[in-house]
C-alpha cells in the first residue's frame, strides 16, 4: 500500500502540499489507551504460581528486556468462567501485558521454508543487516504463552473458514498464518476470476486447506465500510466514506464463515468525506484542499474509526446465519525515527524497546481507544438484539509497540528499488518471520487452547 503521511492535529490543517506529506507518517503511527479490564476478557489465562512466577521472572530477564522501574499495573479482574480453574496461589493472567525476552527458539518458519511471504516483507531475502529480531519471545506478566500448535489449530479448524478483512496489514497478518501453518499443511490458492478495486488490489483472495476442509479468505476493504474515490487529483485521493454502510464486497459473505478478524486504520488519513444516510456529515483535515468541502466541519479521524468498526461489527452481529466470532486486531505503530518515510526517516534499531523506553503516542493511544469503545458499543447492542455472535478484541498495541526492529526499513526490496511507488523503507509492516507471528499466536490462545 502507498505511505499514509502524519502529524498533528493542527498540521492537517495546513494546505494538501504541507499537510499530505504530514497525514501519512501520523497514520503509520497509530496506536491506543489500554482498557485493561476489556482484555483480560478476551486474554484470560492462568497465572503461574506466584513463588514460580518470582522465579522465572528473575531467570527471563536481561538489561535489554527489563522492565520500567514502576511497577507494572495490578492483574484486572475476570469475568469468564475459566477463573474458577485459579488456585490460591494463581489468578488470571492478561497474555496482552508483558515484555520481550531474549529467545533462542528457531522461527516457525524461514524464506525457504515457506512459499507465501511476499517480497515486501521478506528481510532475509534482501539482506537486512542483524537477523537477531527472529530471537526474541513475547513473555507476558506472570505467566507463559504457549507455542502456536500448527496441528492442533488445524485440528481445531476442521471444516470451519476464516477471514481476515482490512488493509495490507491483514494481508500481512494471513501470510504469518500461511507461514505457520505450513510446517504441518499447504493450502492451494482458490482462483477466480478477481475483483481489482480502484487502487488495484484483489478484492478477495482464497485459500484452502483440503486434508482439513479449512478455508482462509482474505478481503481487500482498508475502510471496513462503503467508500468511493472521487477525486484522484490530491495524490492520495479523496474518498467518500459512508460511515453507516459496511462495505457490501465483505459483508454479504460473512454468513459463510465462522470467524472474522477485522483490522483498518491506516487509511483513514487519507483525505475523506463523511457520509451518512447519503448526507455529508463531517470530513478530515486533508479533504479541505479539494475546495468543494472546505466549509464542512471537520471531524477528528479517530471518530471515523469508531464509526466504522461500530458498523463493520453491527452488520457481522446481525448478519442472519453468523454465529461465530468476530475479532477486532487492534492498532500496531510505525516506528520512523529521525525524520518521516519521505524525509530520511527509518527504523534501524536492533533490539525491542524495554517497556516504558518509549513514550506512548497519543494518537496511537486514541485510535485503539476508538476501537475498544466501537466493539463495546457493537457488543452492548448485539446483546440487546439477541444475536449470536460473539465479538473479541485481539489485542496486539502495546507489544507491538516495543518492536522497532522488526519493520522491512529498506530490506523489502532489492537494493535501489522501493517497496511500492517511492516508498523506499518500510517501518510499518512486519518482516516474515518476526514480531508479527505473535498475532497467530494470540489467535491461537483465542480460538482454541482453552476451549
Amino acid at each position: 500500500m502507498k505511505p499514509q503521511k502524519s502529524g498533528t492535529s493542527s498540521s492537517r490543517k495546513l494546505s494538501v502540499a504541507v499537510a499530505t506529506p504530514i497525514l501519512v507518517l501520523l497514520a503509520l503511527a497509530v496506536v491506543s489507551l489500554y482498557d485493561f479490564s476489556f482484555a483480560a476478557d478476551s486474554y484470560q489465562y492462568i497465572r503461574r504460581a506466584s513463588s514460580a512466577s518470582s522465579t522465572s521472572s528473575a531467570n527471563t530477564s536481561s538489561p535489554s528486556t527489563a522492565p520500567a522501574t514502576s511497577s507494572p499495573p495490578p492483574a484486572p479482574p475476570t469475568t469468564n468462567s475459566s477463573s474458577s480453574a485459579a488456585t490460591a496461589t494463581e489468578a488470571a493472567c492478561d497474555l496482552t501485558r508483558g515484555q520481550w525476552v531474549p529467545d533462542d527458539a528457531p522461527p516457525y518458519y524461514t524464506n525457504l521454508t515457506c512459499p507465501f511471504i511476499d517480497d515486501l516483507q521478506n528481510c532475509m531475502k534482501f539482506g537486512k543487516p542483524s537477523l537477531e529480531f527472529m530471537r526474541w519471545r513475547w513473555q507476558p506478566d506472570g505467566c507463559d504463552l504457549p507455542r502456536f500448535d500448527a496441528a492442533r489449530f488445524l485440528e481445531a479448524m476442521r471444516g470451519r473458514s476464516m477471514a481476515f478483512v482490512g488493509d495490507s496489514l491483514a494481508r500481512n497478518h494471513v501470510k504469518s498464518l500461511l507461514c505457520i501453518l505450513s510446517q504441518v499443511a499447504q493450502p492451494v490458492e482458490v482462483v477466480t476470476a478477481a475483483e481489482v478495486d480502484v487502487t488495484g488490489r484483489a478484492v478477495r483472495r482464497d485459500f484452502h486447506y483440503g486434508s482439513h476442509g479449512f478455508n482462509v479468505s482474505l478481503f481487500w476493504s482498508p475502510f471496513l465500510v462503503k467508500a468511493n474515490l472521487s477525486s484522484a487529483e490530491l495524490g492520495l485521493g479523496l474518498w467518500d466514506m459512508h460511515l453507516d454502510t459496511p462495505d457490501a464486497r465483505w459483508a454479504a459473505h460473512i454468513a459463510g464463515f465462522d470467524y472474522v478478524v477485522l483490522s483498518a486504520t491506516n487509511w483513514f488519513f487519507r483525505p475523506s468525506v463523511y457520509r451518512e444516510g447519503g448526507r455529508v456529515v463531517g470530513r478530515n483535515g486533508g479533504a479541505a484542499a479539494s475546495g468543494a468541502h472546505g466549509a464542512t466541519p471537520e471531524v477528528p479521524v479517530s471518530g471515523a474509526v469508531r464509526a466504522a468498526f461500530r458498523t463493520a461489527l453491527g452488520a457481522i452481529a446481525a448478519r442472519e446465519g453468523f454465529r461465530g466470532k468476530a475479532l477486532v486486531r487492534t492498532v500496531t505503530p510505525a516506528h520512523f525515527e529521525n525524520g518521516e518515510w519521505n524525509t530520511g526517516g527509518d527504523c534501524v534499531r536492533a533490539r525491542p524497546f524495554r517497556r516504558g523506553e518509549r513514550a506512548r503516542d497519543a494518537v496511537v493511544a486514541e485510535f485503539r481507544a476508538a476501537q475498544v469503545d466501537a466493539l463495546r458499543e457493537a457488543a452492548a447492542a448485539s446483546q440487546r438484539n439477541g444475536a449470536e455472535a460473539e465479538l473479541r478484541l485481539l489485542d496486539i498495541t502495546e507489544a507491538m509497540e516495543l518492536r522497532p526492529d522488526g519493520h522491512p526499513s529498506r530490506y523489502g526490496h532489492p537494493p535501489g528499488g522501493s517497496v511500492e511507488g517511492s516508498f523506499v523503507v518500510d517501518c510499518l509492516h512486519w518482516c516474515l518471520p518476526g514480531p508479527i507471528d505473535l498475532w497467530s499466536e494470540l489467535l491461537f490462545q483465542m480460538l482454541v487452547a482453552r476451549q
